[in-house]
């Protein structure tokens, strides 16, 4: 079980991850409405469509963590943070430092993987 200080330590770290994501820059927007301007060179458009592609599907992963760090932050309010959810043993602390979000001790998200790998995903 975690300690209150480390109840503490893990809300602070992911309340900054948060922040940090919350206040980046929005260039990927911004970059995005400057593809509307008409570029007289078709490959330098293409170039500026790839890098516009690739700065949303790292916006949709950072909205997929922003998602994380909220539903960890909860499960610190309401005392399951640090449990897995799939055997309800404790996450080392080992692996909370490295993946602050986790829900799965290490065992069960190595099953998890296996499972995944056999059914081709």
């Amino acid at each position: 079980m975690l300690t209150e200080e480390k109840k503490e330590y893990f809300t602070e770290l992911l309340t900054q991850r948060l922040d940090e994501l919350l206040t980046g820059d929005n260039s990927t927007v911004n970059h995005i409405n400057g593809l509307n301007e008409n570029s007289a060179d078709p490959s330098d458009r293409a170039t500026m469509e790839l890098e516009a592609d690739f700065n949303l599907r790292i916006r949709g992963r950072e909205t997929v963590l922003m998602e994380k760090i909220k539903k960890a932050l909860e499960r610190i309010k309401d005392g399951t943070y640090g449990i897995c959810e799939e055997c309800e043993e404790e996450i080392s602390e080992q692996r909370l430092e490295a993946r602050p979000v986790a829900t799965l001790c290490i065992e069960c998200k190595r099953k998890q993987e296996a499972q995944e790998k056999a059914r081709g995903l």
